[in-house]
């Protein structure tokens, strides 16, 4: 159980530093937020069958059906997984440090009928003392030029509007003060 543990706890964080970078964050983002005041790492816990929610969930489950997520207003059954593979599911401490680029999944498991079914559920989660925040390069800017939105606007418009949220905030990341007269095309 051991080996089991440590492997795990690697998997989570890869897992922590993936999801950093792919934020746009330091590679070790989550591992130090997590870690908290004390500095002490993050917490790793395992439960048998009852879990609650954590921020990475990493979950070992048998090859009877029952996992289900929240998916656009209805329950979707989400198959077991084959050969040994570790199902993941972020939590509600992800979607927060990211802003909600992450989403935490909402998820249940229904028994099957009759009653056996195994669920092994691992969470990564932060110390009891870590600050759980967006990260500061997730937040939009707190001002920039109506006239420099106006002019990306107007060349954008019938565009996707995300790239044009992520050109707003740019726009201080660019510059550090919020406010430019450049064409921002």
């Amino acid at each position: 159980m051991e080996e089991y543990i440590t492997q795990l706890i690697q998997l989570a964080e890869q897992l922590s530093e993936l999801m950093s970078e792919n934020l746009g964050l330091e590679k070790t983002f989550i591992k130090k937020l997590f870690s908290g005041a004390n500095g002490l790492g993050p917490v790793m816990g395992t439960k048998v069958a009852t879990y609650p929610q954590g921020a990475i969930i990493l979950m070992l489950q048998d090859e009877v059906p029952g996992l289900e997520f929240y998916k656009d207003g209805k329950w979707v059954e989400i198959p077991p997984c084959e050969n040994n593979a570790i199902c993941v599911n972020t939590g509600d401490q992800i979607e927060v440090l990211s802003n909600g680029l992450y989403k935490s999944i909402v998820h249940r498991v229904i028994r099957d009928k009759d009653g056996s079914r195994l669920s092994v559920a691992s969470f990564y989660n932060p110390s009891n003392d870590a600050i759980i925040a967006p990260a500061p390069k997730l937040l939009y800017p707190s001002h920039y030029c109506y006239g420099d939105y106006w002019n990306l606007y107007g060349k954008t418009k019938f565009g996707e509007k995300g790239a044009r949220l992520e050109a707003i905030k740019n726009m201080v990341n660019d510059n550090g003060h919020g406010h430019t007269n450049n064409d921002l095309a």
